[in-house]
């Protein structure tokens, strides 16, 4: 035992299994530390994949964020109300022709308005078919246009088509709980030219826009005597249709009616279902007259119509009664609020030629305490041309309610900006009949002069569009009626894209009435108005500072310029409003653009005059404005000089000069404005500017009129060499401006 145990002890003889099992251990000790530095791999991937996750996550918190800022409007409490519009708070305004893009046609201040209107088409010509509605510079009319309109309570125009003439008058009558009562009269006469009395064939229609109904009531057969209906914000109402006769208490005249009653998929789909449902096959037969059958609408044929929408909730009722006579006539179209229960008479007849005569005379007396034309001699043609002018801007306003379609740099595809109604006037009723951004600074200061109250409600609802940014959409495409006049390429609003924010003017006009008549009761409310307009100005103008800032300190830049040098002779910049007028050859952003510093600075004066009251050209200019080879022409001042290298080069094969030399009423009230008020301070240059203000003040005037008298027409913009209109038409956006410059109101 004892010398195996020495054995054991020595290592002699059989090796000992204990000894070998410990000779690897310098190798487990390597295995370790990889398993250990394996680990540590692991861990440190899998908290990277981790942080790439949250970092992910973040990522798209962030850019879906971003993206919610375009369409997230701007938390301030809103200028207006939102029951300002309604009938309990504004009933005088709630009914009014507020569809511009229409001939004629009615609707309430309301997001989801029945629609009333007028269509029509002359029978037996050669242009049988060619229907009337929207406002169309290829209907080829010889005029149309407001002739007197108050802006809220009645109205009349003329409609001089091929060979006749349709007046439409309407005459408010408040009442109730809905806007009360109201009434049409369309009269049509012959031309003097015309060969023979024409048979024309008025249709009026009622429809509902998705929400409320309609009951149409029919006798002898075909006529639609009237319609009821109901809707959440009108309640119960009645239209009646008067028959045609030659005049006010004349006999009736002989006649034929139809009616459609049918679904509509949207209020842009009215003229198509009225021309898919004309029909050749009823006769018109006079007394002592020869057989003649005529196209009328036709009640069985349009039940299924092929462009009504799957969705039967999404369907409008839509009623038109339809009436053919021969000129001369007179038809009277009579609506009745349902909750006018104590109503001395109806609206019709010699109650409604009494009630016309007396607005008419209110108008004009209104008309002469506002602008004075009378006492400063003009002929009592021109002041009637100055009141078709003024007409056509208040008749002109619309009320849209809907959503903009909008995009930024975090939005991969355009989304819908936040629902709303907007109350504005209208550039153009044919061209451009929606709310613009820049032209409506415009439009209010002749607005305001006329109606302030109605000038702030304006101001209001553009400010009450603005998002969290302080971006406000610059065109306003709210509805399907809307963007049915747009092409695709504008419809989509980019929140990078300015335009002038030239609301600055009409509120310092605001301003200066408050300063001037502190006593008035408009200007007892501009206090509370403006300190709930102020966060909205101030974000607006941040907007600016920040977005539209140029290269330099104190410098500006539109941003939205094309960029195609290849494609444009001089690339435009359509959100600075003057779209092709001159600017550097090669857009870039070393670019510092003047107009937009002159808008910075105007704003930021009248801010600081607004937070005063809540809690401020150097003249060598003159000989380049009268230098017929800069700016001077007989009809006013070109919009570049003649001397420019790029005056009326176009800018491609197909795009005509735009803001490269014609004349534009807007900015040279804006100039006619200035030289008033330099020919009326002291200063080395009184005279000079004084005599420069009444020579460019005569010859915007005399042009103008000329042309209203000659074509019918006021113009979007005036040919420099011969002075003549040319480009949309009417165009009584601010070009109706030429009331201000006739008046002398700046």
């Amino acid at each position: 035992m004892g010398r195996r145990r020495k054995r054991v002890a020595t290592g002699d003889g059989v090796p000992n299994p204990r000894k070998e099992e410990k000779t690897p251990a310098p190798p487990r000790k390597e295995k370790k530390k990889k398993t250990d530095i394996g680990k540590m791999f692991i861990n440190i991937s899998i908290g990277l994949c981790i942080f790439s996750l949250i970092w992910f996550f973040y990522a798209l918190y962030m850019r879906s964020s971003l993206a919610r800022r375009v369409v997230t409007l701007h938390p301030s409490p809103r200028v207006l109300d939102a029951n300002s519009s309604s009938p309990d708070v504004s009933p005088e305004k709630y009914w009014g022709t507020y569809r511009p893009q229409v001939y004629f046609g009615m609707k309430t201040r309301s997001p989801r308005s029945v629609v009333t209107g007028l269509m029509w088409m002359r029978q037996f010509a050669e242009m049988d078919g060619n229907l009337r509605h929207t406002c169309e510079q290829g209907d080829h009319l010889l005029g149309y246009g407001w002739l007197m309109h108050d802006g809220v309570s009645f109205g009349v125009q003329e409609v001089h088509d091929r060979d006749f003439t349709l007046t439409t008058e309407f005459v408010k009558r408040m009442g109730g709980d809905h806007g009360g009562d109201w009434t049409w009269r369309i009269t049509a006469k012959q031309h003097g030219t015309a060969a023979s009395a024409p048979v024309i064939s008025l249709m009026f229609y009622t429809a509902t826009d998705v929400q409320g109904s309609l009951q149409a009531h029919v006798e002898e057969k075909n006529r639609l005597s009237s319609v009821t209906g109901t809707s959440e914000e009108l309640g119960n109402f009645k239209i009646t249709f008067g028959k045609p006769t030659a005049g006010e208490g004349a006999s009736g005249k002989y006649a034929r009616y139809n009616y459609l009653q049918t679904k509509s998929p949207g209020l842009d789909k009215l003229t198509d279902i009225v021309k898919n449902s004309l029909n050749h096959k009823f006769d018109f037969s006079p007394p002592k007259g020869e057989k003649r059958f005529y196209f009328a609408v036709d009640s069985y044929k349009v039940t299924n119509h092929q462009n009504q929408q799957k969705d039967p909730k999404m369907e409008s009722d839509f009623v038109v009664h339809q009436v053919t006579v021969q000129t001369p006539f007179q038809i009277e179209v009579l609506f009745e609020s349902g909750s006018f229960r104590e109503r001395p008479n109806q609206l019709v007849g010699s109650v409604l030629t009494d009630e016309l005569e007396k607005r008419k005379v209110a108008f004009d007396e209104k008309f002469e305490s506002s602008f004075g034309l009378q006492a400063k001699g003009f002929t009592s043609s021109q002041i009637e041309f100055a009141k078709a002018a003024l007409s056509n801007m208040l008749g002109g306003m619309g009320y849209f309610f809907g959503q903009s379609v909008v995009q930024s740099a975090y939005n991969e595809h355009p989304v819908l900006y936040p629902e709303g109604p907007l109350l504005t006037a209208v550039p153009s009723r044919s061209f451009f009949p929606r709310g613009f951004l820049w032209d409506e600074g415009f439009h209010q200061l002749l607005i305001s002069k006329w109606d302030t109250q109605l000038t702030k409600e304006v101001i209001a609802h553009w400010l009450d569009l603005i998002n969290i940014e302080g971006w406000i959409p610059r065109e306003q495409i709210l509805d399907d009626e809307a963007r049915s006049k747009v092409p695709s390429e504008f419809i989509v609003q980019h929140n990078e894209n300015a335009n002038p924010p030239t609301l600055f003017l009409a509120l310092q006009e605001l301003l200066e009435q408050l300063n001037a008549q502190p006593e008035l009761p408009s200007s007892q409310t501009m206090i509370p108005f403006l300190r709930r307009l102020y966060p909205r100005l101030q974000i607006w103008f941040e907007w600016f500072n920040t977005t539209q800032a140029g290269p330099m300190a104190n410098s500006y830049r539109w941003r939205g310029r094309d960029k195609d040098t290849n494609l444009f002779l001089n690339p435009k910049t359509l959100t600075s409003g003057l779209d092709d007028y001159p600017r550097a050859s090669h857009p870039s952003a070393d670019e510092r653009h003047v107009d937009l510093y002159c808008w910075m600075t105007l704003a930021s004066g009248i801010m600081a005059n607004v937070a005063r009251i809540l809690g401020e050209p150097h003249l060598h200019i003159l000989r380049d404005i009268q230098d017929p080879e800069r700016l001077w022409t007989p009809y006013g001042l070109r919009s570049l000089s003649h001397s420019d290298p790029l005056y009326m080069k176009r800018n491609t094969e197909h795009d005509a000069p735009y803001w490269r030399g014609p004349i534009w009423i807007n900015i040279n009230y804006l100039a006619v404005r200035a030289l008033h008020h330099y020919g009326s301070i002291e200063g080395p240059y009184k005279k000079k500017a004084a005599t420069l203000y009444q020579d460019l003040r005569t010859n915007l005037i005399n042009n103008v009129y000329k042309q209203y008298m000659e074509t019918g027409y006021i113009w979007e913009q005036y040919n420099d060499s011969t002075g003549r209109g040319q480009g949309s038409h009417p165009f009584t956006g601010w070009s109706a401006l030429i009331v201000l410059i006739m008046a002398e109101e700046y």
